[in-house]
């Protein structure tokens, strides 16, 4: 899962991506643990521990941060879902899903978002919420 937190406006875009049982990262759980101190502007990012899943999460966190590198950004913050790639906004208690792969597919390309359309989307909902 990816969280990306922004320190003023407290809001979190999470995007999870993964199988469940798996073990994650001492990193993803030191991250979680910050993040949860913080209460900040986050994005989550939920992906499967798979190359591929790994992969399309780092571009997605890149592209991300680009545009708001005051976002904090985690990967997998809580165990994720089999074959799954969702990015969702957190704002304080609120979520919203900005993306989603869950019911797409085949083909497994389908699954995974182009960097921009997933910027797209949380400018829109920033945009929203201001």
């Amino acid at each position: 899962m990816l969280v990306l937190t922004h320190r003023e406006t407290n809001d979190h875009v999470v995007v999870n991506a993964g199988r469940r049982g798996t073990k994650r990262k001492a990193d993803a759980v030191q991250e979680e643990k910050l993040a949860a101190e913080l209460k900040e502007e986050k994005e989550e990012v939920e992906q499967s521990v798979s190359g591929v899943y790994g992969r399309n999460a780092e571009g997605v966190k890149e592209a991300l941060l680009t545009v708001r590198p005051e976002l904090t950004v985690d990967l997998n913050p809580e165990k994720p879902r089999g074959k799954s790639f969702e990015i969702t906004l957190v704002e304080g208690e609120k979520e919203s899903i900005l993306w989603t792969g869950i019911k797409k597919g085949p083909p497994r390309k389908l699954k995974f978002p182009e960097p921009a359309v997933v910027v797209a989307a949380l400018e829109e909902a920033l945009e929203v919420d201001l």
